[in-house]
């Protein structure tokens, strides 16, 4: 699985105002009801999707791509594997080309998916460290990252 995840392609992305995210969680303690929060709270317009939720914390919660009520700027995938390609591939369909796909959610499928298609994807990387401020744990991860080389340039 080639990373084709750049710096320059991770600010375009934070540089979206309305940001679609898969796999949102009523669960204040999952990973993806942490990512929907922490983004709301920075100021961005995010949409929640999730097929088996009517909203949280107020907001409509939608089913899939073609339910979201304005095509997203961006997207975020934060869906378990088996979901991850259906989901890229809806998006591709409607036209978002900014897609985060979240590292552990995509597959080898995905991988050639992406590869074939235009736009600005970014895998292997964790949203925490590049959302401003990043804080406590993501902070040390994007200092070792950079001190190994492994932050994307």
């Amino acid at each position: 699985m080639k990373n084709k995840t750049t710096k320059n392609g991770i600010d375009e992305f934070l540089s979206s105002n309305t940001i679609a995210i898969a796999g949102v969680s009523r669960n204040p303690k999952k990973f993806g009801y942490m990512v929907y929060s922490e983004l709301k709270q920075k100021g961005f317009n995010v949409l929640p999707m999730n097929p088996k939720v009517d909203s949280i914390d107020g907001d409509k919660c939608y089913s899939d791509i073609k339910a979201l009520p304005l095509s997203p700027e961006a997207l975020i995938i934060l869906t378990p594997k088996k979901e991850t390609d259906m989901i890229v591939q809806q998006s591709i369909e409607q036209g978002i080309r900014n897609i985060w796909i979240q590292q552990g959610s995509e597959t080898k499928q995905t991988m050639d998916m992406i590869s074939s298609a235009a736009g600005n994807f970014i895998t292997g990387e964790c949203i925490f460290m590049f959302v401003e401020p990043v804080k406590s744990i993501h902070s040390f991860h994007r200092f070792v990252n950079k001190l190994f080389g492994a932050y994307p340039r």
